[in-house]
């Protein structure tokens, strides 16, 4: 005879999930070689316990057509800007683009709006020159969200946010790693990781992007 077993509450159901989703957005590594099957998965079920199932493919279809989209998902198109096989901390901000907007994200801690203003002001032009890791947290801060880990040896990606969802997330994308094509050094070959790019726009993907010189000098060859 089956024995009698309770279920949680739909809401405590919603709450692990979103705990869950947040920790594989800043955590990528955590959840496999191939972290944006594990996003996809949390996001369905998210949007599933949500009642709208349809949530995450009309998402689908506004990045492809952003640009922000391929065959491989969203980690096709970072291989084109970012000199690393998979990039998972870009990856991650994108899907936490979406998270934001559904009242999902958990940041670390978020900027005023005329805090956010004005870093979106200067950043791009700020950008005209080489920076790394430090160099960004010094002149913004202690970002909202840290998408990968504290270890310098590795990329990572930093974003900046309001509360407010319709306010572009800035997020500052950061590489420790060899040339295209060559085998991965290690240790990496520099003490903290480049920013090669920053990002925030809702406009082609392409061009929400400001490269550094860096940046620029390690676009992958086409």
């Amino acid at each position: 005879m089956p024995t009698s077993r309770s279920l949680a509450a739909p809401d405590e159901i919603r709450a692990y999930l979103i705990d869950q989703l947040n920790l594989a957005l800043c955590r990528p590594g955590m959840f496999g070689k191939e972290s944006e099957l594990a996003l996809r998965m949390l996001i369905d079920h998210l949007s599933f316990v949500e009642c709208q199932p349809e949530a995450l493919a009309e998402q689908q279809r506004v990045w492809k057509e952003r640009g922000a989209w391929s065959s491989t998902g969203v980690a096709g198109v970072f291989r084109d800007l970012i000199p690393e096989r998979y990039y998972e901390y870009g990856i991650a901000s994108v899907y936490a683009e979406f998270a934001h907007r559904r009242g999902w994200l958990k940041p670390d801690r978020v900027l005023d709006p005329d805090e956010h203003a004005v870093l979106r002001g200067a950043v791009r032009q700020w950008a005209g020159e080489d920076r790394v890791w430090t160099d960004v947290v010094d002149e913004f801060g202690i970002p909202s969200m840290l998408f990968g880990g504290n270890n310098p040896y590795y990329g990572k990606t930093l974003s900046y946010l309001t509360e407010n969802p319709e306010e572009p997330m800035v997020s500052f994308h950061l590489w420790n790693g060899s040339a295209p094509g060559a085998e991965q050094s290690w240790p990496p070959p520099h003490k903290e990781p480049l920013l090669l790019a920053l990002r925030f726009g809702t406009g082609s993907f392409r061009q929400t992007f400001t490269f550094t010189p860096e940046g620029r000098r390690r676009l992958p060859v086409e």
